[in-house]
Parts: C-alpha cells; structure tokens; sequence
C-alpha cells in the first residue's frame, strides 16, 4: 500500500471545524464566567471600559470580546461592543430563555469530566470520582449547594423551553385529564401540555429541595395555576395520581435495571388507558446520527449510567414491562417523543 496522498486532498474543513469547537466553547464560557454578556445588556462600552468594568487584563479583554464577536454574541461598531440579540435571548443569565445555565455547568463540570474521556470510554463507568473525589452521586453533587441547584435547574429549564411546546403538540394528549412530570425540575414540561390543553390539571414530582424552584417558574406560566408541585422522589415513593406521566431527559441518566424499575412503577400506578410520554433525543434506526444525540450519548457515558437509545430499543423497554402502541416522533426540537399506552 501506497503511502503517499490520494489527490486531489479532502477538504479539511470539517476537521479544521472539531479543532476550533474546543475554542469557541471555552471562549464563550469564558465570556460568560467573567461577566461580559451580563455587562453589556443595556450599555456599549469599548474593551478598554470592558476590562476595566470587569477587572481584566485590557488585551485579553479585547481578544475576548472579538471571539465573541465572531461568534455572534457581541456586535462591534467603532471600537464599541454590545450584546447581539442572540446573546441577550439565550446567554444573558437573566433572559427567560436562558442557556446560561447548562453553559456554565458544561464550563464547571462537563469539560473536567471530558478531560478523562478516554478512561469513561475505556471503563465504561463515569467520571466523578476521577474528577472530582467525591464518592456521591450525580444530583448530589449538583445540588451540593443552593447555587450550584439553582445554576443546574436553570440550565434544564433553559433547554426545556427549547422543546416542551414540541414535546406538548408532538401526540394528541386530549383523552387524558392529570399529567404527572417525574422529575420535572421546573415545570416547564407540565406547564406547556396544560398551555396546549385547558381541560387538563398537571404535578410536578420533585425532590423537596426542588419545590421552591419549581414554585418560582411555575409562577410564570400561564397555566401555572393547573400546575402544582408535589415532593417525593420517583424510585422511593409512591407516584402522584395521573393518567399520563412525563419523563423529560430522565431515561438517559439511568441503565436498564432502573428503567424498567420506573416502568414498572408507572405501569401499576397507571389507570387503564394511562399512558406514558418520554422526551429524549431519539437516535437514527442505525445509530449513526444525529451527531448532537450521539455527543450526547457520549456525555452520559462521562456522567452517568445511562445513554441515549434508538426507538426500536425504546419500544422493547416498554412493550417487555406491559405497554403498547409504542410511537415515536421525531420533533424537530433539541429532544424527540416517546408515547406509549399501558395494555390492558
């Protein structure tokens, strides 16, 4: 075999592309831990008042601020920087639609477990003790502090909001009265299902240290109202009363065993009818795409016990713990839906 180089030479701007993602990350993570987009909402500054607002070297204030730039997040007019409406909507902390959250649990804790990739690959076992050496599961380690819960919720709720109204329209829920979203962190699940249907009422089942966060959200829904949280935790307790519950990115955290431990539970809790509505990112028949489920699928290896599936490997969770009519959807939203009916 040859060793010289086939020509003409691929484009090597996909690879060129997975080399600059790594910097783009970080750099934007960076702007966000400082202080630029939360500066810059409402004011146009240079660098130069950048960096002396925020405490910075002035040159690598610069340099920051046109990554960013660059990037989208910041517009640059005569030296001057202020937020682009993109920044404002999805990274600006105080956005309602922010992702501030999630970046900054990926600046904190996902890049340090990514650090050591290999190994969860190799092992196939998470990262956390590697990391961070702390023999503690992975909600106790995001909720070791008010802060840290705070940061970790407000990250799923900005990344909910992305997809519930999806997730809500994707079947026709009208036959069922209660939905029940097992650990439905803020609510914004239960709230756009009762948004899209009047007639229903809807629980949020979360752990107690949850409930004044989810109380928070819920009071900016419009169905908030319909919407009331109970406590309790979903493998040890008993699950609230309702003929649909919801698990939005809660298979993903958990191997086999416990799913169809969950299952089962909802199953027998379940009144003839009831169904069950999954919301996870639905992996292609072949498991070849699409490539954010796959680098997702990744980061569960890295963090947790749990993966991402494809729909026939859904489908025969539900069908061997007594479900049926099994559908999927794919959404076009950052997560995809699972429906299926408890048999008779």
């Amino acid at each position: 075999m040859s060793d010289s180089p086939h020509y003409p030479l691929p484009d090597p701007t996909p690879v060129l592309q997975i080399i600059d993602g790594l910097r783009l990350s970080k750099a934007v993570f960076a702007a966000l831990e400082i202080g630029v987009f939360d500066l810059l909402e409402g004011e146009s500054l240079s660098s130069e008042e950048c960096a002396c607002r925020l405490q910075i070297n002035p040159d690598g204030a610069e340099r920051l601020l046109d990554a960013c730039a660059s990037a989208g997040l910041l517009s640059k007019q005569d030296g001057i920087y202020r937020n682009t409406p993109l920044a404002s909507t999805y990274v600006l902390r105080s956005s309602p639609y922010t992702l501030s959250g999630y970046m900054l649990y990926s600046n904190r804790v996902t890049w340090k477990l990514w650090e050591h990739l290999e190994d969860a690959i190799a092992e196939g076992t998470p990262r956390w003790t590697q990391c961070f050496g702390e023999r503690v599961d992975l909600f106790s380690h995001f909720f070791r502090t008010e802060n840290a819960k705070r940061t970790f919720l407000a990250g799923m709720h900005g990344l909910g909001m992305l997809s519930s109204n999806a997730l809500a329209a994707a079947f026709n829920l009208g036959a069922h009265r209660v939905v029940a979203d097992l650990g439905g962190g803020t609510g914004h699940l239960a709230a756009a299902i009762c948004e899209r249907y009047p007639h229903m009422e809807g629980i949020v089942f979360e752990l107690p240290s949850v409930i004044p966060v989810t109380e928070d959200y819920l009071r900016r829904s419009p169905a908030g109202e319909r919407v009331r949280p109970v406590a309790g935790d979903f493998f040890d307790d008993p699950l609230p009363p309702a003929d649909l519950y919801c698990l939005g990115r809660i298979f993903h955290d958990w191997g086999e065993q416990k799913i169809r431990t969950l299952l089962r539970k909802m199953h027998a809790a379940l009144p003839s009818g009831g169904a069950v509505l999954v919301a996870e990112m639905l992996l292609w028949d072949d498991k070849t795409g699409p490539t954010y489920a796959l680098l997702q699928s990744l980061n569960m290896l890295a963090c947790t016990e749990g993966k991402e599936r494809n729909l026939a490997e859904y489908r025969e969770l539900f069908e061997s713990e007594g479900f049926t009519d099994v559908q999927g959807q794919v959404t076009g939203a950052l997560l995809d839906a699972v429906y299926a009916i408890k048999s008779e």
